[in-house]
């Protein structure tokens, strides 16, 4: 019987189980932990930082700290909250320290409004054809760059909610701010976003359909070749 990896039978074993586990000096169970949240953690990191190795980096300076101090977790709040917590503080500091930006948008600010507007869901229904999955995969690309683009605190709520289906109390409790400030980043990061992928299409639209290229000169001889045949049997029939 062949026997399950650590990242399939990771989800299967509750958290309670594997922190038991853990606690007996089992590291096998830690690393069910990580295999577990890896890609929530990570994408979580990535959206404050924009950049893949410094989220891996981070990624691990938080795993370390929290196995240092997993004696400290209480269960007052979920495994997977109480580490993104320390996933975001770590990416936070490192913003700090290597001071990528001018100036950073606190996750501790309170906002003046709140406002929150429809969610709009687009199901893709669609069998993934070799040439649906090339499109799906630059259609993934051209977000990602959007999503880069955003304010580091709208980019991190929007990747939090759309992407890891994270609940507005979770992720208010994550960023520890109140759940109205989470509600007006999302709202304001999906107004800027829309913006951006409209602009996108805008500038698309003239290049839809191209007739320059191959296609022109292949029409263009085809038309010409068909002229000169037409005139040699007019001449032929004269």
């Amino acid at each position: 019987m062949k026997a399950s990896s650590p990242s399939t039978s990771a989800a299967a074993v509750s958290d309670a189980t594997l922190l038991q586990r853990i606690e007996t000096g089992d590291h096998a169970a830690f690393e069910g932990v990580m295999r577990k949240y890896n890609g929530k953690l990570f994408r979580v990191a990535r959206a404050i930082l924009k950049d893949d190795s410094d989220a891996e980096d981070v990624l691990q300076d938080a795993y370390l700290d929290a196995y240092r101090h997993l004696g400290e977790f209480r269960g007052g709040a979920e495994l997977s909250t109480w580490l993104t917590r320390i996933v975001v503080n770590h990416a936070l500091m490192r913003l700090r320290r290597e001071k990528r930006r001018s100036s950073i948008v606190p996750f501790q600010s309170t906002a003046t409004r709140d406002g929150e507007g429809p969610e709009t869901q687009v199901p893709d229904s669609r069998s993934e054809s070799p040439s649906a999955g090339a499109m799906r995969a630059e259609t993934r690309r051209i977000l990602e760059r959007r999503i880069d683009e955003l304010p580091a605190s709208f980019r991190t709520v929007f990747v939090m909610r759309e992407v890891e289906d994270m609940s507005m109390e979770e992720i208010a409790e994550c960023l520890s701010v109140p759940t109205a400030t989470v509600r007006t980043r999302l709202f304001r990061a999906r107004a800027l976003l829309r913006a951006a992928l409209a602009r996108d299409i805008d500038l698309a639209t003239g290049d839809v359909f191209s007739f320059a290229g191959a296609r022109c000169d292949r029409i263009v001889a085809n038309v010409l070749s068909r002229l000169s045949a037409e005139r040699a049997a007019s001449g032929s029939s004269a």
